[in-house]
């Protein structure tokens, strides 16, 4: 099993433990991801064991920053990809101050990220929302978010990395002479870490969202301005939170890691059932804050 492949397969335990799917879906998804019998009966009762009370939605309410103004209306772009023609989800801002890199969670270019994408343009950021699963024919290619995971775990990170940096040079193109960011969201956030890791000089700042660090990861060839956003109650992604600080510290980056202490993982997706409204606003406030400080590169 890859290192995507088991953080995937946790994350199907981890929605059984809190409540959010059953056991015969969660057994459905991790066959998706190829775990079954002995192992997957081994992964749920091992995330049972340790779990805490069921989440329990909080429908109906959202930040106050996703009230007060409309999102910027997104069109559907395609552009050159290392491979094959990248899909992506275009919100142009009025005046740019920068663009933003908008990497999507383990259900794909879905309309919660459009949304964010959309929620960066109103704030000042020209944003780019890539479709990682271009070359499959795209998220909407698949009839659910379970197969989504699936077809994400079945990729190698190297071609992530690749579909991002020609993510950066479309953005870079279309915000001509304005600071490139990068964001990301659960397996997006894993992915701007894999980003900052692969030598791309063009990235101002970027902002993990919840990330797991990769093993190994290394930030030499990088010269951003780094957040990394941590929900108290996610003590699997936490688990990883020292080794991006050692790797931050080793190539003596300008970083910040922010814990949220009341809050879980994807606490900022307010589609979801672990959203924590009060988390995902100052968490919003605190990455257009850091974007607006980062140098300009390029």
């Amino acid at each position: 099993m890859t290192e995507i492949q088991r953080y995937l397969a946790e994350e199907v335990a981890e929605d059984l433990a809190d409540g959010i799917i059953n056991r015969r879906e969660a057994l459905r998804r991790l066959g998706l991801l190829g775990v079954t019998g002995a192992a997957a009966s081994g992964l749920l009762t091992a995330f049972a064991s340790g779990s805490a009370a069921a989440v329990e939605p909080e429908s109906g309410k959202r930040s106050s920053s996703e009230t007060s103004w409309a999102p910027v209306p997104r069109e559907s772009i395609t552009f050159a990809g290392p491979r094959v023609p990248l899909m992506a989800a275009w919100a142009a801002a009025e005046k740019p101050r920068g663009g933003v890199l908008v990497i999507h969670e383990n259900r794909g270019l879905n309309e919660h990220i459009r949304t964010v994408a959309g929620r960066f343009a109103a704030s000042g950021y020209s944003a780019l929302a890539l479709d990682l699963l271009s070359e499959e024919g795209g998220t909407g290619a698949f009839p659910g978010e379970a197969e989504v995971a699936a077809a994400l775990s079945r990729i190698p990170p190297e071609r992530f990395v690749a579909d991002m940096k020609a993510g950066l040079s479309e953005l870079k193109r279309r915000v001509r002479g304005k600071k490139l960011c990068a964001v990301g969201y659960c397996f997006g956030g894993n992915m701007v870490w894999r980003l900052l890791a692969s030598n791309e000089p063009r990235l101002a700042a970027g902002a993990a969202y919840y990330g797991p660090f990769p093993e190994g990861g290394n930030f030499q060839g990088s010269r951003a301005a780094v957040l990394g956003v941590y929900g108290g109650l996610d003590t699997r992604v936490n688990a990883t939170r020292p080794a991006a600080k050692a790797a931050l510290e080793a190539a003596r980056l300008k970083y910040e890691l922010l814990t949220f202490t009341e809050a879980d993982h994807a606490f900022f997706n307010d589609t979801g059932a672990r959203f924590n409204p009060h988390g995902a606003t100052e968490a919003w406030r605190r990455t257009l804050n850091w974007f607006d400080a980062a140098d300009r590169h390029h």
